[in-house]
């Protein structure tokens, strides 16, 4: 949130025009012990946000390498796309492009494409709860995970700009078991596990998504009705309803209206990735936890948040290794982060999991400098 005046991040530069906040309610998870979570309602800001570079910066060899950074919030993503590709002294730097207008950047005279391996994750997530179907049985997650062609994902929605998932830890950060893989495609066995775990003849799969993920969805409604051999429901909810989605997801006082929840989410520690993702996802304070919890995964967790040492990345290695072979959640993808930039700026490259212009210049042949 920069909603003031001030220094800026890590002080690299000051705030000294405009603000963008974010405006939240509280989700409880548990009131005992009382665990909440943020559930964001709306994200105000200005037209314009302008940073001055802050000299006094305690890391002179980071940054700043630029006196002036101004973010222009008045331009709707296409237009945006369009003036850092097709003119030069308007936009130097569009974040997150999507993966369809990729060919446009790769094609222009102006930009590049930047690629940045993100700290992101694509799951299904599957409640294992649903009454009167056997999500609780592993087979039956297993099966799930078997019967999507996560290559075919990947080049349809992502236009190959992603990373398959082999568990829930993305394949370039640590805490990947050694030999872990993404779980291959095999419809017949898929449908095999299925059939054996004892899905109900004629009950259908019911699949739900965000609205930005919905040609995902579309996508595993075709693997799953192919595979397994089940007729797949699809709910894509509302815009206007998401909050109270979230609110349903995140309090668990009611019934889940769902079997699986295509679910989009993003890490914040690449060196230990259950501390953010798989507390998250299956600890009993765990905010977006669908099901009973695992006895064995309390365990670990306990045992890798009171970790100092170099135990941490074995028990997030055998943390990630549990929620495999359980199949948790249907593992799709890493998608990376695409940003579209000025070829004469300089020094950027992409963080992981943050925005950041630290290190960012710009050469003698920029507009600024002509």
């Amino acid at each position: 949130m920069i909603d003031g005046p001030g220094p800026w991040g890590s002080g690299v530069f000051e705030l000294v025009e405009g603000y963008s906040s974010l405006r939240a309610e509280i989700g409880l998870v548990s009131a005992d012990p009382f665990v909440a979570t943020w559930l964001p309602t709306d994200q105000p800001r200005s037209d314009r946000i302008v940073l001055a570079a802050n000299p006094n910066h305690w890391n002179r060899d980071r940054g700043p390498n630029l006196d002036q950074v101004v973010f222009r919030n008045d331009l709707d993503p296409a237009e945006a796309l369009d003036l850092v590709c097709n003119s030069e002294g308007e936009v130097d730097i569009v974040t997150e492009v999507a993966p369809t207008d990729a060919q446009q950047v790769l094609k222009s005279q102006h930009a590049r494409l930047v690629l940045v391996d993100a700290l992101r994750v694509l799951t299904c997530l599957i409640n294992r709860d649903a009454e009167g179907v056997p999500l609780g049985d592993v087979r039956a997650r297993r099966a799930l995970n078997l019967a999507v062609n996560r290559d075919e994902l990947i080049q349809q929605t992502f236009a190959g700009y992603a990373h398959p998932l082999s568990g829930l830890t993305a394949p370039y950060q640590a805490g990947v078991p050694n030999g872990q893989r993404p779980y291959p495609h095999d419809p017949a066995a898929a449908r095999e596990l299925f059939h054996d775990a004892g899905w109900p003849s004629g009950r259908e799969l019911r699949l739900a998504t965000l609205p930005d993920m919905e040609g995902v969805a579309r996508v595993l409604v075709e693997h799953y009705q192919r595979a397994l051999g089940v007729e797949v429901s699809l709910t894509v909810i509302a815009a206007d309803r998401v909050l109270a989605a979230q609110h349903a997801l995140v309090e668990k006082t009611l019934p889940l209206p769902f079997d699986l929840l295509v679910f989009p989410w993003f890490d914040l520690l690449a060196d230990a990735p259950p501390a953010v993702m798989h507390r998250e996802f299956y600890h009993s304070t765990g905010a977006f936890r669908t099901g009973p919890t695992v006895p064995e995964f309390e365990d670990l967790m306990g045992k890798f948040a009171t970790s100092i040492d170099e135990s941490l990345v074995g028990y997030a290695t055998e943390i990630d290794k549990l929620v495999y072979d359980q199949a948790l959640s249907v593992f799709l993808c890493a998608p990376q982060a695409l940003y579209a930039v000025n070829n004469n700026v300089t020094g950027f490259e992409g963080y992981a999991a943050t925005f950041e212009l630290a290190e960012t210049g710009v050469n003698d042949r920029h507009w600024s400098r002509r």
